[in-house]
Order: structure tokens, then sequence, then C-alpha cells
């Protein structure tokens, strides 16, 4: 197999570590390279002491010329903003990046600059860079695989966790036509690592733990993202309602989203799109009708559940549910499962392992 060199930049943060977890069991991949500006001369393990004896790197500046002396790939783990700094860069020095911030998620730079509160520096790449959800957008991280094995250099903008989850419940239903309104609504709830490694009043144990509280309500920044997802799914403009929430949780995601549907639609045909759908998907399990998915389930791994169920009452509201790592199929495995697309890997190449369980 392919010995890809990776960096990753800003290795510490809580998805950047997942990566180095991840790559330092990755058969074909090897880590040359990880920085972080705060940390920079410090070995790894260091900070992370369960990493002693399987990654003892020592973390270094950003540097985009060394980067691309040691590396083929570049993971950007790291806040928005932070990756338009070096996204250009490294993509003009031959680098492949697979970018895990917001920063060429969003195609229109407008909408990036509304929501994220700060000039667009390299709209460019934006038409270059392509959507990194596998489970949506494959044709397109092959075709993006098929232009770096003619030695481009490639970019790829890895989703957010809360659309990822978002999409994976209700994209299904929008591509089969299932859906009787433009409007989604989406309520989801996150494990206390997905607001990051820096601690804030909101994150401290004092405050989050035995608490439960939604938090950026009709203003989070994943909004657009959902909605550009969603719309394309349905081939006309969707909105969103989306709630986002914290729970007492480390790690996971759940999102449940109610898409109203004709009086044609049963639970059964509903099931059999989402069958059709997730058939060929190694990493997304189709629970069966009426059982629905937990964090607990997919925690620790690079999977995601997927459940639904059909509410008949007043109105036909087909309600769906994905269950996520937020660090994992949120952030950290799915940027390798894109990696492992866009080199010609088996996608589920250093991913394919169970949640715990206990």
């Amino acid at each position: 197999m392919e010995n890809i060199k990776a960096c990753i930049v800003g290795a510490t943060g809580y998805a950047g570590i997942e990566l180095v977890r991840l790559i330092s069991g990755h058969p074909g991949m090897e880590l040359a390279m990880a920085t972080d500006r705060k940390h920079a001369g410090a070995d790894i393990s260091e900070i992370y002491p369960g990493l002693k004896g399987v990654c003892d790197i020592v973390l270094t500046l950003p540097d985009p010329d060394e980067i691309a002396a040691t590396s083929d790939i570049a993971f950007l783990a790291v806040p928005h903003t932070a990756s338009l700094a070096l996204t250009p860069g490294l993509i003009a020095r031959g680098v492949t990046v697979i970018d895990l911030s917001a920063d060429y998620r969003i195609e229109d730079a407008a909408i990036y600059e509304a929501w994220y509160g700060t000039p667009h520096t390299s709209a460019d790449l934006l038409a270059e860079a392509v959507y990194g959800l596998p489970e949506l957008n494959r044709a397109a991280l092959l075709s993006l695989a098929a232009r770096h094995a003619e030695g481009d250099t490639v970019l790829v903008a890895a989703p957010g966790c809360y659309p990822t989850a978002t999409a994976l419940a209700a994209v299904p239903a929008l591509e089969a036509g299932l859906a009787t309104s433009d409007l989604v609504i989406s309520d989801a709830i996150s494990g206390v690592s997905g607001a990051g490694r820096t601690p804030g009043a909101r994150t401290h144990y004092c405050h989050a733990n035995e608490n439960l509280e939604a938090y950026g309500v009709a203003k989070h920044r994943h909004t657009p993202e959902i909605e550009q997802t969603l719309s394309q799914a349905a081939g006309h403009a969707m909105s969103v309602i989306f709630t986002p929430h914290l729970a007492p949780l480390t790690r996971g995601l759940l999102a449940t989203v109610y898409i109203e549907v004709s009086d044609d639609v049963t639970a059964e045909r509903a099931y059999e799109a989402y069958a059709s759908f997730y058939a060929d998907e190694p990493l997304v399990a189709l629970l069966p009708l009426g059982e629905m998915p937990q964090t607990a389930s997919v925690a620790g791994t690079a999977r995601a559940q997927v459940g639904i169920a059909l509410d008949s009452r007043r109105y036909r509201m087909l309600i769906a549910s994905a269950a996520i790592d937020n660090l994992g199929k949120g952030a950290a495995s799915q940027a390798l499962q894109c990696a492992n697309l866009v080199f010609g890997l088996d996608e589920t190449t250093g991913l394919a392992y169970p949640a715990p369980v206990l």
C-alpha cells in the first residue's frame, strides 16, 4: 500500500489529536509532521500521554515550505480564517489539503462573509473545493481522485459535525422527493468536545455537567452550510430551522430532523427510500423501521446510524435521526475517509472499527 506522508495542522486540538490517533494506525499513511503554534518544540505525547509509544512526534510551527517538503497531504484542523491564511500557499506548493474548517464549505463567498464576519481572501478556490461528505458527494470526490492521480493538487472541504448529521438524516427523503415543504427542522445535540479544546464558560465542567441547553438559536454558523446541502439534495432552495444543543457528553452527536411529507407517503415507502440510499454505504447503518439511533453506538468510531419514523396524526411528518461521533464522522474520520478516496484507497482504510461495547 502507498505510504502517504501526512501533516496535521492544529494537531493538539480535539479534531487534530483524533487525526493523530487515526493516522498512527493507518496502514497506508504516515504522520510526517504535526504543528501547533502554542506547543511548538514539545513532544506530542507530553501533551497527550496516551500517545507515548504510539506517536512521539515533535510539534513544529505550521510553515508552508516545511509542510511541502515533508508531506503529500495536509489536514487543517484549525478554526475558520486560519485555513484562509494557509490553504492557498499549500495548494501552490503542491500539497493536497483536507480542510476541517468552514473556510471552503460554502460555495458563495458573500454568504460565508455574512455568517462568519470576515472577508474571504481566496474565493477563487471555492470553485475548486469539493464538499467532503462521501455518502452524498462520492462522485465529485472520485473525480477529484482522478485529477489527483494525474498530478493535480486538490482541495477537500470537510463538512461540519452538525451539517453532517443533519444531512445524513434528511437527504434520502429529499432526494426521493418525499418532502412537501421547503422547510426542514433540525434539532441537534452535541457533546462538549464539539466546542473545542479551549475552555470557556459554557464548556466548564461546573456549567456543562448535569445541564442541557440550546445555544446559537436562529443564528448558528452551520445554518447556511446545512441549507446549501439540503437545497442541492432537493433540487431547489430549502430553508432550515436549526437549533443546536449542548449535552453533558464528552463526544457524540444526535440530529433529529422533521420533514413534512404527502398523504401517500407511508412509513414503509420512506424506509425503502432510506434503505436504497444507504444500501452500499460501508460506514452508515440504517436501523430497522421505528428503531432510533443513540450516540453510544457510534462514539469513538467513523460510523453513523440512521433511524426513521412517521408521525401521521395531524400533520404527516417524517422524523429521521442520525447519530455520529462529532470528532469522528463529524470531523477527523470523515476527513480521513475523504483522503482515502482522493488517494485511491478503499475509503474505510484505517476506519473499519466498531464502537467500544462498554
